[in-house]
């Protein structure tokens, strides 16, 4: 099929700091006509008429009503990854455009970086590094302690496929597994990781050596955890949040850590990101901050496209859709 038949789709760019990755992009193009942003801006007119489908790659493009407003014959946008926060999903509706995500490829490599996250705070892993390659390191202190994972108490805030692949590693720890859900899971999916459900999140959160994130950013959940949240966990305890920023307020986050309200925080996702480099967040020694980096594998990315471009086609080619995103 010639380059000139294949459907057009929008990507911001190919390569750089914010385009699309290089082996992505070969594989976008094998299935559409690539156009990117630039290339559109420059030759509006013909170019809106080629497009049916925007490919998002970490959040980019922006969509917003303008673009919508410029593109007639859309029909699609694949987002790539599992979270749709940034996209305005009824104004996209209402251009009677479908929405997809790509949830199958994002649970292993995220669930591994929540496991990462806890193991490293657990065991000060980044501090302990700083002394072992210091050049001012004479000797290693005796008192220099973590804390064990093994058989402590994990809560989980949304057990849905990711959250439940924690708990499936989770249980590997003997950890004691506690979550917290709108739906409670199957007697059955309880029993084979050994969870138990915690209908308040208050109770969970009491309970929890460590408590972790894993739940979409909404209305409902925005600042999910404030001040009242933080003091309820053990002073010993650690948050976990693999989620996004937002979900945490991050002002009650750091009075909490100067002040040992709670042990410490792993967080690979902030509001915004990156940080300002003046934040309070950043001048902690009880934080680590890894930078979104949940399903950044090279397996998982490549997975995450081709879930895309499946999605997409299956909308354009008006067959069922795997992975739509409905507004609530």
């Amino acid at each position: 099929m010639a380059k000139e038949e294949l459907p057009g789709v929008l990507i911001l760019d190919i390569g750089g700091t914010q385009g699309v990755l290089e082996n992505l992009a070969a594989l976008l193009k094998k299935h559409f006509h690539l156009i990117t942003m630039k290339e559109f801006l420059e030759n509006k007119e013909e170019m809106s008429k080629k497009i049916q489908s925007v490919f998002v790659f970490e959040c980019r493009p922006t969509i917003d009503r303008e673009l919508l407003e410029s593109l007639p014959n859309l029909k699609v946008i694949g987002n790539s990854g599992v979270g749709v926060d940034h996209l305005d999903l009824k104004m996209i509706s209402s251009f009677g455009v479908k929405v997809t995500n790509t949830p199958h490829a994002v649970a292993d490599p995220t669930a591994d970086i929540g496991m990462a996250l806890m193991l490293a705070s657990a065991r000060r892993l980044v501090e302990g590094c700083q002394i072992a390659v210091s050049p001012d390191t004479k000797h290693f202190a005796v008192d220099w302690l973590g804390v064990e994972v093994t058989r402590a108490t994990l809560g989980i805030i949304g057990m849905g496929s990711i959250g439940y692949k924690v708990a499936q590693r989770a249980r590997a720890f003997n950890m004691r597994i506690l979550y917290h859900n709108r739906n409670r899971r199957r007697k059955e999916e309880e029993e084979a990781v050994g969870a138990h459900y915690c209908e308040k999140m208050e109770d969970l959160l009491q309970q929890s050596d460590f408590v972790m994130l894993i739940v979409n950013l909404t209305p409902e959940t925005h600042r999910l955890i404030g001040k009242k949240e933080l003091s309820l966990m053990k002073p010993t305890a650690t948050l976990i949040n693999i989620s996004r920023g937002a979900v945490i307020d991050q002002d009650a986050l750091v009075e909490a850590l100067q002040s040992k309200v709670i042990r410490a925080a792993a967080l690979d996702v902030t509001y915004p990101e990156p940080l300002p480099r003046d934040h309070p967040l950043l001048k902690l020694n009880n934080v680590i901050i890894t930078p979104h980096i949940g399903t950044a594998t090279v397996q998982a990315i490549h997975m995450m496209a081709e879930e895309a471009i499946a999605n997409i086609l299956a909308v354009l080619n008006g067959q069922p859709i795997p992975s739509e995103v409905f507004p609530k």
